[in-house]
């Protein structure tokens, strides 16, 4: 639920520093990089033109391709479907600027270097409807039979404030959470290195549920029980309960899931802007854009990948065989274990097993468009509103309500469900799903008759299934930490044997917030840097990259003991 979790997460003080994502695990300033006004670098003049592969056009790919281009580099953009990835917006016939989000949908103010993009592409953004949020008319949590309406925390009966509690205790005494992000607000590297690297020792080898049934706070099985139903920020939680303690920790800090911003007109428009945006740069002539530089349309699927003298040798769905001096790789990590053929020298072994070990959580949405937003009714006898955000421990779990605006239709996400939850509806096909989750929205608001409001087809998606994702996202396990910190710092290269160098990973599932475009963003960013230093290439003045300030900010790099 969006119910602050200190005072501290939410401080009114108009000279504080806002939370960003900022760190934890590496405090670099990636908005303020992006801001410099002498640019992320330059590469040598013999270098000007050099292609560059880059495999992926989600997020990270097009963001690592634009400002490749920018700096007089020629991106080569590989893409198996469409441009953008998992923001993927999927429009309905004949009704413009409605979009079913199938993938990415809400985004935190903290997540600044993003909402630079946002702001280049002129796009805006609006509050998202989750649950308890200010936006949100009302919100249902129906758990065990049992539904409770609620405007705010303080209209649910006193078990949830009890949680809210006791989630905020949990935090503020076993966690740091107060000084943490009073240090990430200030920006003091060296405090949140000092905070955050105690936490990583203690925490790396423990769950998320066994996190919460260490404390105090949750003793009562009750309230991990609720807590994990209905959660904090965009609900439940408890398909993350086998799932590190960190992963968890470094959304509460860094703000990830607090006051949710959705991208009108949909978030597939970041990577297609991009992808379609001139660029501002000397070398290139006016009008040019990662999309011209393609020829408009992205490379084929690659299906191969391995090291020759000349470089990195990358073959494409059509056989084509191409070398490059310079790669990046920002598909989802498992494709260079299965459908990408890759030598095993490709990278080092340590990497290998850090990509072998990689969990992703599964997810799935179901999408109907209904005549008109006809949740805002009131009830003529409570008179509240008949419909709400809806929460709940039954086949939807999570149901979300989207005005479109005055005299369009509606849009209702009926179900956004993660891991088992979505493999309850997987060998289900978009009917049948539809129909199981308004069964369930039938037994908590009786008397509603959805299906009288539905137009057309229900839209669904179950990223597990999506042969070049077969996962939503990244989510580690207790003793990843040591896998995380490898991929994360794979972009620098220095201490590499010559022939593991050139080719760079990125993406949100190499970064430290997995699942969120600010990791992704942040991860390419990196892969630029790699590049051009790989090309013999150097940062502008004044403006150190990421790789240039990496050994006094790293990851903590943990032992075997």
């Amino acid at each position: 639920m969006t119910t602050p979790v200190t005072p501290d997460s939410t401080s009114t003080d108009s000279d504080a520093r806002p939370l960003t994502m900022f760190g934890p695990d590496f405090p670099f300033a990636y908005d303020d990089y992006l801001a410099h006004p002498g640019g992320l670098g330059s590469v040598p003049q013999s270098a000007i033109g050099t292609e560059v592969a880059i495999i992926g056009g989600g997020l990270a790919g097009i963001v690592a391709a634009y400002e490749l281009a920018k700096l007089g580099l020629e991106p080569v953009v590989h893409e198996s479907d469409q441009i953008g990835g998992r923001m993927r917006s999927v429009p309905f016939d004949g009704h413009s600027g409605i979009v079913a989000e199938m993938g990415a949908m809400r985004f935190p103010p903290s997540s600044t270097a993003l909402f630079r993009y946002l702001d280049l592409l002129a796009l805006d953004t609006e509050p998202f409807p989750n649950p308890l949020a200010e936006v949100t008319p009302s919100t249902v949590i129906d758990l065990k039979g049992e539904s409770h309406y609620a405007q705010s925390l303080g209209d649910l009966p006193e078990v949830f404030a009890e949680v809210s509690l006791a989630w905020q205790r949990t935090l503020e005494d076993h966690a740091d959470l107060v000084p943490l992000q009073r240090a990430i607000r200030a920006r003091d590297t060296a405090e949140i290195k000092r905070l955050w690297n105690d936490l990583v020792v203690r925490f790396d080898d423990q769950t998320f549920y066994g996190f919460l049934a260490a404390s105090e706070h949750f003793r009562s099985f009750r309230l991990r029980e609720v807590f994990g139903q209905v959660g904090f920020g965009t609900g439940g939680w408890d398909t993350d309960y086998p799932n590190s303690i960190l992963e968890i920790l470094r959304v509460v800090v860094t703000a990830a899931d607090d006051h949710h911003r959705g991208i009108v007109g949909g978030a597939q428009q970041v990577p297609v802007g991009l992808w379609n945006a001139p660029l501002e740069s000397p070398h290139w002539p006016a009008g040019t854009s990662v999309a011209s530089l393609n020829g408009g349309n992205p490379a084929p699927r690659v299906t191969a990948l391995r090291r020759t003298e000349a470089g990195i040798l990358l073959r494409d769905a059509t056989g084509t065989e191409k070398t490059y001096q310079a790669a990046v790789v920002t598909a989802q990590s498992w494709m260079l274990l299965s459908s990408i053929e890759c030598e095993d020298d490709l990278l080092p072994i340590d990497h290998w097993t850090a990509i072998e070990r990689t969990h992703y959580m599964g997810s799935t949405k179901v999408f109907v468009l209904v005549d008109r937003p006809f949740w805002k009714d009131k009830d003529p006898k409570t008179g509240r509103d008949v419909v709400s955000m809806t929460l709940t421990d039954r086949m939807s779990r999570g149901t979300y309500l989207l005005d479109q605006g005055e005299g369009r239709p509606g849009l209702i996400c009926l179900s956004y469900t993660w891991s088992d939850d979505s493999l309850k509806l997987l060998a289900l096909n978009a009917r049948e799903r539809a129909n199981i989750v308004l069964r369930s929205l039938e037994g908590i608001y009786p008397g509603v008759d959805f299906r009288s409001h539905i137009i057309g087809e229900p839209v669904t998606l179950s990223w597990e299934t999506e042969r070049d994702f077969m996962g939503a996202f990244k989510a580690n396990l207790p003793g990843h930490y040591r896998y995380q910190e490898r991929l994360f710092g794979h972009f620098v290269q220095d201490s590499f044997a010559e022939r593991h160098r050139g080719l760079f990973l990125a993406g949100d599932d190499i970064s430290w917030t997995a699942g969120w475009a600010e990791g992704a963003i942040q991860t390419a960013l990196n892969s630029v840097w790699g590049v051009v230093h790989h090309l013999g290439g150097r940062s502008a003045p004044g403006n150190p990259g990421p790789g240039d300030v990496f050994e006094q900010i790293a990851p903590l790099r943990l032992g075997d003991t």
